[in-house]
C-alpha cells in the first residue's frame, strides 16, 4: 500500500460576514486608579516647583538684559551714600542690592516675606528687602548689614555682641538677626528682654538659637549704655 507524506490542509470555512473563522480574543478592560497617593503628591509638588523656579529663572534673566526697556536708571541712599542702580519696576530691592551692588550680606531664604533673612533698615525701620520694589524705596534711607561697621573699620555694638555670646550657629540667618536687632537699639537702647524677643520674632532660626541671640541683644545693649 502506498501512503502519503503530506499533510492533508486544514479547510477554513467562512462565514457569511467574510470572517475566517477564527476564535476572537477577548479584550482585557484596563483601569486606571486616579486616586490621589503620597508619591504622587509629592511628585506632582516637586514639578510644580520646578515649573515656577524655571519660570523665577527666565523672569530674572530678562531682566538682567542690559538693553531692557522696562529697566530704569535711578539712584538709592545706601549706607549713607548714593549708588546709581538700573532697576526694573518689578524688581525687589533684595535683588537689586544682592545682584547689581554686590551688596550680598543680604541673604534671600524664603523669597516671600516669612523668615527675616533679607532684612534690612529702611530709615532705621527693619523691613524685609525681598518684599520691598525697589522703585518704591528711592527716597528712603537704606541701611544693609554692610553699613553697620564703624567709620574706624570696628564693629557695630550688636555684631560685637552677638560674637561675644556665640549668638550664629550656621550664620545663615544672622545677617536678618542683625538688622533686627540692630532697628530695636537704635528705636530703644535699653529695651528688656521682652522687648528683645517681639523685635526678633519676626526672624527664623532653623539652627533654634533663639536665646542666643537674645543674649546678644542684650549685651549689645551693655555696650550701648
Amino acid at each position: 500500500m502506498y501512503f502519503s507524506t503530506t499533510p492533508k490542509r486544514q479547510s477554513v470555512a467562512a462565514d457569511s460576514e467574510g470572517s475566517t473563522g477564527m476564535r476572537p480574543v477577548p479584550r482585557r478592560k484596563i483601569t486606571v486608579d486616579i486616586r490621589l497617593s503620597r508619591r504622587r503628591f509629592i511628585k506632582g509638588v516637586i514639578f510644580s516647583g520646578a515649573a515656577a523656579a524655571s519660570g523665577a529663572y527666565i523672569a530674572g534673566a530678562q531682566q538682567l538684559r542690559p538693553g531692557a526697556v522696562m529697566d530704569r536708571l535711578l539712584t538709592l541712599n545706601i549706607n549713607g551714600r548714593p549708588r546709581p542702580v538700573e532697576a526694573g519696576p518689578s524688581e525687589t530691592l533684595a535683588f537689586t542690592l544682592r545682584t547689581r551692588l554686590g551688596l550680598t550680606g543680604t541673604k534671600v531664604a524664603c523669597n516671600r516675606g516669612e523668615c527675616g533673612a533679607c532684612t534690612v533698615l529702611l530709615d532705621d525701620v527693619p523691613h524685609y528687602s525681598c518684599s520691598l520694589l525697589t522703585h518704591t524705596v528711592k527716597q528712603r534711607a537704606i541701611t544693609t548689614v554692610e553699613g553697620l561697621r564703624m567709620p574706624d573699620g570696628s564693629l557695630s555694638a550688636v555684631q560685637q555682641g552677638f560674637i561675644e555670646e556665640l549668638s550664629p550657629q550656621c550664620g545663615f540667618c544672622t545677617p536678618g538677626q542683625v538688622m533686627s536687632a540692630e532697628g530695636l537699639l537704635r528705636a530703644n537702647p535699653s529695651p528688656t528682654r521682652e522687648q528683645a524677643r517681639q523685635a526678633l520674632a519676626g526672624n527664623l532660626c532653623r539652627c533654634g538659637a533663639y536665646d542666643h541671640y537674645l543674649n546678644g541683644v542684650m549685651r549689645a545693649a551693655e555696650l550701648l549704655s
